[in-house]
């Protein structure tokens, strides 16, 4: 396995089919209706714009089994050092340590680039995505209780936060 910068070229089609199998198996992502290929090409777009990082994982075959990205938490100036971040592994590829390697990748991404916090929005069932996150560092900064619904049901979502030292000289405006 290694990690390569994903592009839209060669990996929409894959990264497409591991969140579309994420929004209807799952409750990982708070979406009903599988996205559409202009859907991620809106993504990518939006990811490029803005200079985030999509990472991906790939076999020796060259197969992704898996990406990791960060996007705006919020659209407000202030929040320019908080980025929100996913990370989705193919349902064939769990258990392999690979959701570990890439946040861990993101991780360095983010300080790279001085990013200050990341946020990442889990549901609060999600023990195995909480204890990844716990793990590496991330701590619990509250629970918004029957935030969404899905699959009949109301979920909580937890946030889990990272502080990062970087940047060094954190600038307003």
């Amino acid at each position: 396995m290694r990690l390569i910068s994903c592009t839209e070229e060669a990996h929409a089609g894959t990264i497409l089919a591991i969140l579309n199998d994420a929004i209807v198996t799952s409750t990982a992502l708070y979406d009903y209706k599988p996205r559409t290929p202009e859907q991620m090409a809106g993504w990518f777009a939006t990811k490029r714009a803005n200079g985030f990082p999509v990472i991906g994982a790939v076999d020796d075959d060259g197969r992704l089994m898996g990406f990791a990205s960060y996007g705006s938490f919020r659209a407000f100036p202030a929040y320019k050092y908080t980025v929100e971040h996913s990370v989705y592994v193919d349902a064939a590829d769990r258990g392999k340590g690979l959701g570990r390697t890439l946040l861990e990748a993101i991780v360095a991404e983010a300080q790279a680039r001085e990013v200050h916090v990341l946020v990442g929005a889990i549901d609060a069932q999600n023990a195995g995505s909480i204890a990844l996150h716990e793990r590496l560092g991330f701590e619990h900064a509250g629970t918004v209780r029957q935030a969404g619904f899905k699959f009949g049901r109301w979920l909580d979502v937890a946030f889990y936060q990272r502080i990062l030292a970087t940047p060094a000289e954190p600038v307003d405006g």
